[in-house]
């Protein structure tokens, strides 16, 4: 049995948190802060009782993929609160209404299209290039959902090392 120190996954989590400040700090504006901040502690919230199978808390993967969205693809603000809320209505109790009321149309719509075309990465490899190669054609609404899905994935395959081998 693992034993987990509660307040240092806090420490950890917040740690992490402030980086992703600090890598976004030159590029926001007035108020851009307090609305990742509310994005945070929404996706704090919503998966505060999930683990990933590492055994880390759930918030490490949807803070480290808004770290591949700015260090590495350099997208901002809408798209770093997208890639903190990414899994939300996927995966917790929250619904894209939820999304909408709180953080606004575009960061809806990202999230309605990453939680659409999720199925599309879980099928053959074949199959999945197609899919996918089909998506890029007929995405025209907003490339940022490509863009933090591809984050998603990225940071997935970072931590593979949890996974099983089969």
């Amino acid at each position: 049995m693992i034993t987990i120190d509660v307040e240092d996954e806090k420490k950890e989590i917040i740690r992490r948190y402030r980086r992703l400040l600090r890598r976004a700090k030159p590029f926001l504006k007035e108020g851009d802060a307090k609305t990742i901040r509310k994005a945070f502690n929404t996706a704090m919230e919503a998966h505060k009782d999930m683990r990933r199978r590492t055994g880390e808390p759930y918030i490490y993967h949807p803070l480290d993929v808004a770290l591949i969205a700015i260090d590495e693809i350099g997208l901002g603000t809408t798209s770093i609160v997208a890639a903190l809320l990414h899994d939300v209505v996927e995966d917790t109790h929250l619904e894209i209404a939820d999304v909408e009321r709180d953080f606004g149309t575009k960061v809806a719509r990202i999230i309605d299209g990453l939680t659409k075309i999720s199925g599309v990465f879980d099928q053959g490899t074949s199959e999945q290039a197609e899919n996918f190669r089909k998506m890029l054609l007929t995405l025209s609404d907003d490339v940022r959902v490509i863009l933090i899905k591809l984050a998603d994935r990225l940071h997935n395959m970072r931590t593979l090392s949890s996974m099983p081998n089969n």
